[in-house]
């Protein structure tokens, strides 16, 4: 199972690093992360320039594809020719967004009749493609997952983790990365995160 964690120019390395980071702990199990760009190398919002593992054109056949936020995202959903390169399929693909990625998200019409989740600052522009936001850091309905917040990245990894290969294998990513002495708060806390947005839908 490939997941495309969809990285613009002026992203935010914390959207993007901590769920591929925490999904490719999985690498052994079939689960593995890449870091999918429009060009052959971005820049972050702090100057650090990465060199993508795949292209734009990946996103297609990923299983996962989680669209990282930045701080030209406004720029992305404005960019017709940026946006028709991300083509995907939500019958057969797991989608998520963090951040801002959800303006991508509502560009592409994939949160139409359901709510999400983005930070402070997204927020009211997510709300201006006539999206309800969430006061929550995680949101799934069926194949589509929104987080709201950099640290909410790892709700992101918890519910692609959970999805592809169960909780146990969430359960073993979190205790290992949590800070010493909060081993099972951090696992409890990212699994009612995720598990809470889900249940309160049934």
């Amino acid at each position: 199972m490939q997941v495309a964690v969809v990285t613009f120019d002026g992203f935010n390395e914390l959207d993007s690093f901590i769920a591929s980071a925490l999904i490719n702990r999985c690498r052994k199990d079939g689960l593995e992360a890449f870091i999918t760009t429009p060009t052959p190398r971005v820049t972050s919002m702090n100057g650090i320039e990465v060199t993508g593992q795949r292209p734009m054109e990946f996103v297609t056949e990923a299983d996962v594809v989680l669209i990282g936020s930045g701080v030209r995202t406004r720029d992305v959903v404005a960019d017709d020719r940026l946006i028709s390169r991300l083509s995907l399929d939500p019958e057969r693909q797991l989608i998520g967004s963090q951040c801002s990625g959800a303006l991508v998200l509502a560009r592409l019409g994939l949160l139409s009749g359901m709510p999400a989740c983005t930070d402070r600052t997204s927020r009211p522009f997510v709300e201006a493609c006539d999206v309800t936001v969430l006061d929550a850091p995680f949101h799934a309905e069926g194949n589509i997952a929104t987080a709201g917040g950099c640290l909410a990245s790892q709700y992101l990894a918890t519910w692609v983790i959970t999805r592809v290969l169960g909780e146990k294998a969430a359960r073993d990513v979190l205790d290992y990365v949590a800070p010493v002495g909060e081993n099972q708060e951090t696992v409890e806390r990212a699994l009612r995160a995720v598990h809470a947005r889900e249940a309160a839908l049934h």
